[in-house]
């Protein structure tokens, strides 16, 4: 919708150096600056929407419907939201350009209007999203989390997916496969789900409605790929190894997944401050005995409650908050732009960050037992799941007063030295905890395993890593662990140039990072790496003078265009550029007089996802990104050629 009116303005805008784009880079800079302090909280932090699919809607629905709770002016604005998002076709997306639409976004959409009154099956819409659910192969083709759902309510049959017996909680370390070889992420959401599927809990009271006729297939299917059915039988292999030892293995393995589950409920009563697995949980304790009004599940609703942000138009139900993630990146940025870290919008800022530390060690310590906590999470209830891309934002943000405070300088090194700690042995970095990588994990037979089951090395992390060591804890090239972080990116550049970004959309993502983290490490602009990644940056500019990634690169794992230009993909690639370049080149140019215009349309508010979570499964809109990335490009673009 954009192209055509950049290209007019680009051609009125001066070439290199022109004062008309660097005043209104100025202007920007400014403006931005100005709508980011009116935002900030009492506490110091900033709260802006992770708007994420349409799932935790749906969910949320459907939980108030299971358990219950009358939140009838909730159900109803949830509902209404639903249908908002319904396409003509009938069908749901989970994202804009997700032409063919999405099966179990259908299915979950459908299923808790249906059960929340919002619609009836005779409406047009409703028979148009039957239709379409039907033509896709029906509730034998969802994804296994959703099926979990429906199973749990009496809508799926439970011998028909998961053949994962809880018992794998009680495997040994050293056995080729054990429970805390997996991911976090899937831990904390595979506990509950073992205690549902061993127990095949169905739900009885305030029964839904009768999903019967979607299920396609009469008689249980159960073909597994080849790698999946190789997992299932080691498993069961391994257990029978160690069958003779306990008297009672699914007593002991319940026990375990409880235990597990209970020793990481968040201050807020969530799971992990996951609302997924905070959902699953809630299931999992009613089917050991629970009642509706522990304190366990009142406490775990309530913090789903609070997961609600309200802007224009519908409530939204987020998987978690990411006040912490936003803190730190809008701080740090503000500083980039020239904000001091004495001004009272910083210090506010890095008061809740300080606060925010997390001191208790957790899972991620049984990899690196002799590291001392200093990490910091995503949310502002995770206190025991850090990550190493929160925490190396956070240290960026606080640094300029951690030199100058030595109580405050203490922590500082805690965390950088953290962020060390959980460095993978191959000499990238993962996000969660170092060294989950075991291939067979990704043979799980649940889709999405490759991508849940691990927490892999990846280049928006490595890069991001090295570009925080080098340039703001004054590490360099020659140390160790810096040269293997660059040897892991330079082994993992695709073909053409880019890299892989596992937590943005995508490619555009992973390259920005790679290249301003091998940058702030020395890598000469001459190197071939960097000559490749730029070249291939380039190449995909669209004629706007933007750039634009479609979800869809996730899912197929090549570069496939948007076709229209963002703020935030445009900015990453623009700092990647400038990050590279020693002077402004054409591009670079045309791409900033692209993302001034950009930045000033709210177009692009809410209309594409800007971060990735699982691909083909979930995908994020931050609401602050548009606002971040574009003031940290505009500033970089600043401070290196404009103030030199």
């Amino acid at each position: 919708m954009w192209e055509k009116p950049l290209n007019i303005l680009i051609d009125i805008l001066p070439e290199k150096g022109g004062v008309m784009m660097e005043v209104n880079i100025e202007e920007q800079i400014t403006r931005i600056r100005d709508r980011l302090t009116a935002g900030q909280q009492s506490d110091g932090s900033w709260h802006y929407c992770f708007e994420n699919s349409l799932m935790t809607d749906a969910y949320m629905i459907v939980l108030m419907k299971s358990l219950g709770i009358k939140k009838k002016k909730l159900t109803e604005e949830l509902g209404t939201r639903l249908l908002s998002k319904q396409t003509t076709e009938g069908h749901w997306k989970i994202f804009n350009d997700e032409e063919e639409g999405n099966l179990s976004a259908t299915v979950e959409a459908y299923f808790a209007l249906l059960w929340s009154g919002t619609a009836k099956k005779a409406d047009k819409n409703m028979v148009k999203a039957r239709s379409y659910i039907l033509s896709r192969g029906g509730l034998d083709k969802v994804h296994s989390m959703t099926k979990f759902m429906l199973a749990v309510h009496g809508q799926y049959p439970w011998d028909r997916f998961f053949p994962v017996p809880a018992e794998i909680i009680l495997l040994p370390s050293y056995f080729p496969v054990s429970f805390m070889d997996f991911s976090a992420y899937a831990r904390v959401h595979m506990a509950p789900l073992l205690l549902l599927k061993s127990e095949e809990y169905i739900r009885k009271s305030f029964l839904p409605p009768d999903f019967s006729d979607l299920l396609t297939e009469k008689e249980a299917d159960l073909f597994f790929r080849k790698n999946e059915r190789i997992f299932v039988d080691s498993l069961t292999k391994g257990l029978e190894a160690i069958a003779a030892v306990p008297a009672n293995l699914r007593k002991l393995s319940k026990k375990a997944a409880m235990d597990y589950m209970l020793s990481r409920i968040e201050i807020d009563g969530s799971l992990y401050s996951y609302f997924s697995s905070t959902f699953y949980m809630i299931f999992a304790l009613l089917s050991q005995g629970y009642s509706r009004e522990h304190p366990l599940i009142v406490e775990a609703v309530k913090a789903l409650m609070s997961y609600q942000c309200k802007g224009k138009g519908f409530p939204h139900i987020q998987n978690s908050t990411s006040t912490v993630w936003d803190t730190a990146l809008i701080t740090h940025a503000l500083q980039t732009s020239g904000m001091d870290y004495g001004t009272k919008p910083i210090v506010m800022a890095n008061e809740y960050l300080f606060k925010q530390q997390h001191y208790k060690k957790g899972d991620w310590a049984l990899e690196a037992p002799g590291t001392i906590p200093g990490g910091w999470g995503f949310s502002h209830s995770n206190t025991i799941n850090p990550d190493v891309d929160d925490t190396t934002a956070a240290l960026r943000a606080v640094k300029s007063e951690a030199f100058q405070d030595s109580k405050k300088y203490a922590a500082w090194e805690k965390g950088v030295k953290w962020a060390l700690a959980m460095q993978n042995e191959d000499g990238g970095w993962p996000a969660f905890e170092k060294n989950k990588n075991k291939e067979i994990l990704s043979w799980v037979p649940m889709d999405g395993a490759e991508d849940a089951a691990l927490d892999k090395s990846c280049a928006d992390l490595t890069g991001r890593t090295l570009e925080f060591l080098c340039k703001d804890a004054g590490m360099i090239w020659k140390s160790k662990q810096v040269k293997m972080g660059i040897d892991w990116l330079m082994r993992h550049q695709e073909k053409n140039g880019s890299w892989y970004g596992k937590w943005g959309i995508c490619y555009i993502y992973g390259t920005w990072a790679a290249l301003t983290g091998l940058s702030a490490a020395g890598v000469r602009n001459g190197e071939d790496a960097i000559v490749r990644a730029k070249k291939w940056l380039c190449q995909i500019q669209n004629s706007d003078g933007g750039w634009g990634e479609s979800c869809r690169s996730d899912k197929e794992k090549r570069y496939i265009s948007l076709g229209s230009s963002t703020p935030s993909q445009t900015a990453w690639a623009l700092d990647a550029l400038i990050a590279a370049s020693d002077f402004p080149t054409k591009e670079i140019r045309r791409g900033m007089e692209a993302l001034l215009i950009l930045i000033q349309s709210d177009d692009w508010r809410t209309k594409y996802p800007t971060g990735s979570g699982l691909p083909g499964r979930f995908y994020i809109h931050y609401h602050s990104y548009n606002y971040i990335w574009p003031l940290l490009t505009l500033s970089n673009y600043k401070n290196k050629f404009i103030e030199k």
